[in-house]
């Protein structure tokens, strides 16, 4: 059984959920996220795709309802056993909300008041309409009474333990091995394609996982995107190659982004990435315990703005970085204007400063992962700052 992490861990994850649903007067917690289910058991895998749904009961084991393929997957890569997996069965007529349904009843949680995670791909908009049909056509006193709790599993999962900062260590350096990767094969008539091989696969190589995202590359026009697109070019002479990518270890993740410049830099270019990287250092000083994440974005907009580049910058400039499925490897929330979440020893955040000069025709994007210490902030890449040019 591959669990990345010790029993003690698990049990004190599922402690601290069931003592917030003891302060929330929750009698248990219906979760549909896959990155909580692998947060409190370990489960991996993206049956996330078809219905399924844990059960966090304020006192007790976790239980899984989920479909026939995942109760191997389940056995494999969770701390669930078998008494505590139901599988609803792929044919007509089936009702798998009836089925959860089924389960809290003989959990004692019939006519409870749960918690539920509606803030995840793990739950679409027709699954929630279907289950609560299914709910409010049962019986008063066995119909459920649901409380949004999307954010429960995600505060205890912002503060990263020892053994997730060793993880996220290790995607670190994928990234750091994957622009290693990229610059050995970046030049003049170059495939994006070869590129793309390289950097994934480093990150293979090195045991490292697919990332939540595809790896995003775009030279020419394309280095103003900042979202992957189908269709590969050759790079130019003189080209610009934006990639932003992340290492991958047990699902852990540790983002980067480039800009580089295939040939000469133009003075524009120069200025673009002097002020890109000085608005990363100054987001990195911004970055304290107890501090606002809006005052890192407030020094993303501040220096950048000093330099001219306010119509090339965005509205966001990070956010958190942990263990996370498709469809995208953030973890909320994000680096935007007056954000008061306060800021933790413990919190992973990926800074990047993107510049998308629309007018000129030019991108200088410069981002990587960094951890909250007690005293600030520590770098995670070992790459410099300077520019990249091939």
């Amino acid at each position: 059984m591959p669990l990345h992490f010790s029993s003690n861990e698990f049990d004190q994850r599922l402690h601290k959920i069931q003592q917030k649903l003891q302060e929330h007067q929750l009698d248990g917690l219906l979760l549909f996220a896959p990155e909580s289910h692998y947060y409190l058991t370990g489960y991996d895998t993206f049956g996330f795709a078809m219905f399924q749904c844990m059960v966090i009961p304020q006192t007790g084991k976790p239980h899984l309802l989920t479909r026939a393929p995942d109760l191997r997957q389940a056995l494999h890569t969770s701390t669930l056993s078998s008494d505590q997996i139901r599988i609803w069965q792929d044919k007509e007529g089936t009702n798998p909300y009836r089925q959860l349904l089924e389960l809290l009843s003989a959990l004692g949680l019939a006519g409870a008041r749960l918690g539920i995670e509606t803030n995840t791909v793990g739950l679409t908009a027709w699954q929630w309409q279907q289950l609560s049909h299914t709910f409010e056509s049962t019986p008063p006193k066995r119909q459920p009474e649901l409380v949004e709790a999307s954010d429960l599993v995600p505060e205890l999962r912002r503060v990263k333990s020892a053994a997730e900062i060793d993880f996220i260590r290790e995607a670190a350096k994928l990234s750091d091995a994957a622009l290693d990767a990229a610059l050995t094969v970046t030049e003049a008539n170059a495939f994006e394609g070869d590129i793309l091989a390289a950097m994934q696969g480093r990150v293979f190589e090195g045991g490292g996982d697919y990332a939540g995202n595809e790896f995003i590359v775009g030279s020419g026009d394309g280095a103003l995107m900042c979202r992957y697109y189908s269709g590969r070019r050759k790079l130019d002479d003189q080209d610009q190659l934006t990639l932003e990518w992340s290492g991958a270890y047990r699902r852990y993740h540790a983002a980067m982004m480039r800009t580089i410049i295939i040939g000469a830099p133009s003075t524009r270019q120069q200025a673009m990435h002097a002020a890109a990287v000085e608005a990363l250092c100054a987001c990195e000083a911004a970055i304290k315990p107890g501090e606002p994440m809006g005052s890192v974005f407030e020094a993303h907009a501040r220096t950048l703005d000093a330099h001219g580049m306010s119509h090339a910058r965005l509205n966001a400039c990070g956010y958190g970085m942990g263990a996370v499925y498709n469809p995208i490897w953030v973890e909320f929330p994000m680096f935007y204007e007056n954000n008061p979440l306060l800021m933790e020893a413990g919190n992973v955040f990926f800074l990047h400063m993107i510049l998308m000069d629309s007018d000129a025709g030019l991108a200088m994007c410069w981002g990587h992962s960094v951890l909250v210490t007690e005293t600030g902030v520590e770098r995670l890449s070992r790459h410099s700052l300077d520019l990249l040019q091939c």
